[in-house]
């Protein structure tokens, strides 16, 4: 990754980054783990976007994941394995998430932080979104300027049936209070070309043709200065900061931190699951209840 003013430190381990004709594009490269996210891709992640806002000859952003998805989530088995108490430089200890409410709400808040550098910077962002984009992957997509998916992508947060709530929550600000509401309380997915109808995307294309549609939106968009992109991304940044967003994402984090301590049977049982049989079983036992897990909008 890069210091402040572009110096490359060290190669990225999680992440490709590639400029052509004024557009950065910013690829998930763990198609082995369906491009989950862990803590050093998503610190990889916001400093490839800075880089990208910070170079002159970048006027757009893509991010985008290889492989067979955009983002599956967040890595749950780094999530329940917890954090070390012992260290290498000392005897003190770490705060531990899902233990007491404080310490999760920083872990959340930490995590929070990566999504939201989206928004927070000048340069236009635009998420391209294939496969699987889930949970932790919508944190990041509803954060970006415009979303553009493929027809037969999957879009969701199942982990709201036994997990969590997202930490950052745009849904409401993309698709209002009632599909929000349903999305999160049955943790259900739904097709791209459904998500363009409730607000979730904006346009929603063939898998085959998506990536010509994002290169030709991206560059449409990078012909235009980046004072103007940056002045007309912050006028509309800032009418979502006076209806609340900045103030719902600290809320996102607090209540997130509330569902990961709750001690309802489904939230007991996937832990125990993960404890005794690991990931892939409990999330055959989260999800088996709700079938195919979809909801298709009738429009």
């Amino acid at each position: 990754m890069t210091d402040y003013r572009g110096k490359w430190l060290y190669e990225p381990q999680y992440l490709l980054f590639d400029v052509d004709d004024a557009v950065a594009t910013i690829t998930f490269n763990r198609p082995e783990k369906r491009n989950s996210l862990n803590a050093p891709m998503l610190r990889e992640m916001r400093e490839a976007l800075l880089e990208a806002d910070d170079r002159m000859d970048v006027n757009a952003i893509v991010l985008c994941g290889a492989g067979k998805d955009f983002c599956a989530g967040y890595d749950l088995d780094q999530a329940y394995e917890g954090r070390g108490e012992k260290t290498e430089i000392g005897n003190y200890q770490y705060r531990k998430a899902g233990q007491r409410f404080d310490d999760d709400c920083f872990s959340m808040e930490r995590t929070q932080e990566h999504a939201l550098v989206i928004p927070a910077i000048h340069k236009p962002v635009i998420a391209k979104v294939h496969g699987n984009c889930l949970a932790g992957g919508t944190d990041i997509a509803l954060s970006c300027d415009l979303v553009i998916v493929a027809d037969d992508a999957r879009f969701g947060f199942p982990a709201t049936r036994a997990n969590g709530s997202p930490p950052a929550h745009m849904w409401i600000y993309h698709c209002g209070p009632q599909w929000a509401k349903r999305m999160l309380f049955t943790g259900d997915k739904m097709s791209g070309a459904d998500a363009v109808k409730v607000g979730l995307a904006l346009e929603s294309w063939p898998a085959e043709e998506l990536d010509a549609a994002v290169d030709a939106l991206a560059r449409r968009i990078a012909a235009v200065d980046q004072e103007l992109l940056a002045a007309q991304k912050r006028i509309v940044n800032l009418a979502l900061e006076q209806m609340g967003a900045n103030t719902i994402q600290r809320l996102a984090a607090e209540m997130d931190a509330r569902a990961h301590l709750a001690s309802g049977p489904r939230r007991t049982r996937f832990k125990s699951d993960m404890a005794e049989h690991g990931l892939k079983e409990a999330l055959k036992n989260r999800d088996e209840p709700f079938g195919d897990g979809f909801v298709r909008v009738r429009k």
